[in-house]
């Protein structure tokens, strides 16, 4: 058994602080929370409101899903922080549950929190497993 890798994608976004974008062992892939930055323009302001900060959010694990060979069908969990949750929770489960199918949504949990990174209005984390080999 080999120890954790410790990912950086290359076209990912620029991480916000030291972290790795992901760490993989044994098949599951811990992807650290990511902000609604532009990964093409790292100094841009942020989308403007919680739509459009989710689309980014979603769009930036992608990202790091497809650099790293997976895809959202491969994610079990997802941890979400919002820091309007009563202003923001309908809005921003109208944007996230469009990247899921409604057989296939991942176990989450979403959170009300005072402050993100950068500002923003929301950040999620996720957790996913390769597909086991068949030999």
């Amino acid at each position: 058994m080999t120890g954790p890798l410790f990912h950086m994608v290359a076209d990912g976004p620029r991480p916000v602080a030291p972290f790795s974008h992901a760490v993989e062992s044994g098949g599951w892939v811990l992807l650290t929370g990511q902000m609604p930055t532009d990964p093409a323009a790292p100094d841009a302001p942020l989308p403007e409101g919680i739509a459009a900060q989710t689309a980014r959010v979603m769009e930036n694990l992608k990202l790091i899903l497809e650099g790293l060979g997976l895809g959202l069908a491969h994610v079990l969990q997802c941890r979400c922080y919002l820091t309007e949750f009563e202003r923001d929770f309908a809005a921003f489960n109208e944007v996230y549950q469009g990247y899921f199918p409604p057989d296939r949504r991942p176990a989450r949990t979403t959170i009300g929190v005072t402050a993100l990174a950068v500002g923003a209005l929301v950040e999620i984390d996720m957790v996913a497993r390769r597909p086991e080999e068949v030999s």
